[in-house]
C-alpha cells in the first residue's frame, strides 16, 4: 500500500467571504479619491476632497432644488415611439423599453411646475441616464409644450441639461428638435418671461446647438463639460492642440459664453433670487 494513501487530510475551515457592498465607496471622476457614499450623498453629490460636481441623478435633484410637495408633472407628449423603424444591433424600441425599465422614466427628459423657495417656474430637466439625455421626437415635443405652459400661466421657465445631443435612431427627426425648441423658447422671451439654463455635466451636441445656449441667464455647474463636437475630434479637424480646461464650465465663463458658475449648494437661492428679480424688473 501506498504511504500516499495513509496521509490524513487536514481540515480547512472556509469562513463566507463578506463582501463590501460597492455603494459604499465611489471614486471622484477628478481627483481619483476613493469617497464614502454618504459623505458625497450629503453634500449633494460634491467631491469633499477636490469640490468637482458628480452626476446628480433627476430623482437626488428634486429634494434639494425645488420645493417640497410643489412638483407638478406635465402630460407626457404624444409622439411616434420608432417613427424610422430604426435597428443597430438591437431594435429601438428594444433600447427604449430597456432604458425606461433601468430608469422609470419615459425618455430623457421631465417636464413640470415647481417653485424654488417659493418661486413658480416651469421646468425641463434632462436625464443623461436614459440613452445619454439624447434629444429626440419626444424631448423635443416635451420642451415645446412646457414652454406653451410657461406662456399660458406667466411663468418663467427652467432649463436643466445633460446631453450627449441629437438621438442618432430618429434620424433627420432628432435634428428638426434643435429648430423646433428654439423657436418655443423665442415665444416665451416675445411674452418677457425669463428663461433661466442650468448646464450640468455633460452638455453636448444638438442641445448645447439650440435651446441651451439661448437663455436670459446661463448658469454652470463648476467643471462641467459644455461643447458640441468632442475635444479630440476638434483637434482631429483643425490639426491643432487645444488649451486645457477647453470645454469646461470655467473656460467658457472666461469666454463670456456662460454667465456664472453655481455650485449645488447655492442653486436654489441663486435660482429664486434670478427669478424674484427679472420677474419684477
Amino acid at each position: 500500500m501506498s504511504w500516499l494513501k495513509e496521509i490524513v487530510r487536514p481540515k480547512i475551515v472556509t469562513k463566507e467571504k463578506k463582501d463590501i457592498p460597492s455603494s459604499l465607496w465611489i471614486k471622484c471622476d477628478s481627483c481619483k479619491d476613493m469617497l464614502y457614499y454618504q459623505d458625497v450623498q450629503s453634500n449633494l453629490n460634491v467631491c469633499p476632497s477636490c469640490g468637482y460636481h458628480l452626476k446628480a441623478s433627476f430623482d437626488f435633484r428634486k429634494e434639494y432644488l425645488f420645493d417640497k410637495d410643489s412638483i407638478d408633472y406635465l402630460p407626457e407628449p404624444q409622439v411616434k415611439k420608432d417613427p424610422l423603424g430604426f435597428k443597430d444591433t438591437k431594435k429601438y424600441t428594444v433600447r427604449l423599453q430597456e432604458h425606461k425599465s433601468a430608469t422609470k422614466s419615459s425618455d430623457a427628459i421631465r417636464t413640470f411646475t415647481a417653485s424654488i423657495d417659493g418661486q413658480d417656474v416651469v421646468v425641463c430637466n434632462m436625464d443623461f441616464s436614459f440613452m445619454g439625455g439624447s434629444m429626440g421626437a419626444y424631448v423635443g415635443q416635451a420642451i415645446v409644450e412646457a414652454c406653451d405652459v410657461a406662456v399660458q400661466k406667466g411663468l418663467p421657465m427652467l432649463a436643466i441639461t445633460a446631453s450627449g445631443g441629437a438621438r442618432m435612431q430618429e434620424g433627420i427627426l432628432s435634428l428638426m428638435q434643435m429648430a423646433r425648441t428654439t423657436a418655443a423658447i423665442e415665444k416665451i422671451k416675445e411674452h418677457k418671461l425669463p428663461f433661466l439654463v442650468m448646464l450640468t455635466n455633460p452638455t453636448t451636441g444638438g442641445v448645447t446647438a439650440s435651446f441651451a445656449m439661448i437663455g436670459d441667464i446661463t448658469m454652470a455647474e463648476p467643471g462641467a463639460m459644455v461643447g458640441f463636437a468632442g475635444k479630440r475630434v476638434i483637434e482631429q479637424t483643425i490639426g491643432e492642440k487645444l488649451p486645457d480646461g477647453f470645454q469646461s464650465a470655467e473656460y467658457l465663463e472666461e469666454k463670456g459664453m456662460i454667465d456664472v458658475i453655481v455650485p449645488r449648494q447655492e442653486q436654489k437661492k441663486t435660482i429664486a433670487s434670478l427669478i424674484t428679480m427679472l420677474m419684477n424688473k
